[in-house]
């Protein structure tokens, strides 16, 4: 035996690490626009703000960067559990993207880091081809990230994602909330289901009180596996909503936006509310998805911590002009999405109130 310790006795493959990064290169690439200046194997990812080819042309007069970061939290763990890796990326790309279309913000860029106990080049390049699904569906460029091997930190089998986007809004359309009023229509979208929170609860309800597996498929859940429906990506908004936004670049429209995360409607709603408005929300005006009733029922959850938990079937919440609430949904379920007038503003504490 050699005297002498090496890294990959320690636990880092850098082999495997020249492979995977040769493997995901053609995902990057798949993102890149106009915008990007290609440097293959670089220390860094070159991304322009404007450009001026007569085909692309886009200029900005006033821009604002915006910058969100996040992770997909204990969803990573039912990913390795069932050994799909190619879907959490698309969540990892939603968490961050979704929160800066609130702003009115366009994505721009998308960085990505991958943290695992044993560098697998084929696990990691299916979680890189879901990362740049998840840019394709947001049109940001997935301009490079990292990949951490720690064995010392994570069990085998284990990983985690996290994320980081940047995007860009003119400075005189960034969408504060200070133009809500009452009478103002609230627009809900639908998600694909839990999205990428409430995890913690749901792995308890499904897996320690249930004692389900991931490939069963309960009562209540539609013929679908468990497995499933609770990796169904998150529902990414982008395109939809940057083009209802420049359709009105000069009447303010859409007063506010909220991404419907950890703390459900009646958290997230709040934080676009004047002091002075409060959001009433119908709770008959829209469908729940099936897992947010089964989860509620095999827990037992109380309906209190079901709407401070999850987001009950709600991904998006536009706050919009009354005069064209009518317009704005109509143009939002031309381009795909499921639109429901969930809700009016009225005087109030800036809170919302659900009502049966």
């Amino acid at each position: 035996m050699s005297r002498f310790v090496s890294y990959e006795q320690a636990g880092v493959n850098i082999d495997a690490n020249d492979v995977m990064v040769e493997r995901i290169y053609s995902s990057l690439a798949s993102t890149f626009g106009p915008r990007v200046l290609a440097m293959p194997n670089g220390f860094a990812g070159l991304l322009r703000l404007d450009y001026d080819e007569r085909l692309f042309k886009k200029n900005y007069k006033n821009p604002v960067l915006v910058a969100c970061t996040d992770g997909v939290g204990s969803k990573v763990q039912l990913a390795a559990k069932a050994r799909k890796f190619d879907t959490v990326g698309i969540d990892l790309v939603a968490m961050s993207v979704n929160d800066m279309l609130v702003v009115g913000a366009e994505p721009l860029l998308f960085l990505d880091y991958v943290a695992l106990h044993t560098l697998e080049p084929a696990t990691v390049a299916e979680l890189v081809k879901g990362v740049a699904e998840g840019c394709r569906q947001a049109d940001c460029a997935l301009l490079g990230g990292e990949t951490a091997e720690m064995p010392d930190t994570y069990r085998k089998g284990d990983f985690d994602l996290a994320g980081f986007g940047v995007g860009v809004v003119e400075r005189d359309r960034v969408i504060t909330g200070k133009h809500v009023r009452p009478g103002d229509v609230v627009l809900g979208l639908a998600s694909t289901g839990l999205h990428s929170n409430g995890y913690a609860l749901a792995r308890n309800i499904c897996f320690k009180r249930a004692r389900l597996k991931m490939t069963d498929t309960p009562d209540g859940l539609e013929g679908r596996t468990l497995g499933e429906v609770l990796l169904t990506p998150t529902r990414i908004y982008v395109q939809p909503l940057v083009r209802l936004l420049s359709k009105y670049k000069v009447k303010r429209v859409v007063h506010a936006m909220a991404h419907i995360t950890g703390g459900g409607l009646v958290g997230n709603i709040p934080r676009v509310l004047p002091k002075n408005c409060n959001a009433v929300l119908k709770r008959p005006s829209w469908p729940v998805p099936p897992i947010f009733p089964f989860l509620q029922k095999a827990g037992p959850v109380e309906d209190k911590e079901m709407f401070r938990v999850f987001n009950m079937g709600i991904g998006y919440v536009l706050v919009v002009a009354a005069d064209f609430a009518d317009s704005i949904a109509a143009k939002l379920k031309r381009w795909g999405q499921s639109v429901y007038q969930i809700g009016t503003i009225t005087p109030g504490a800036g809170e919302v109130v659900l009502k049966k």
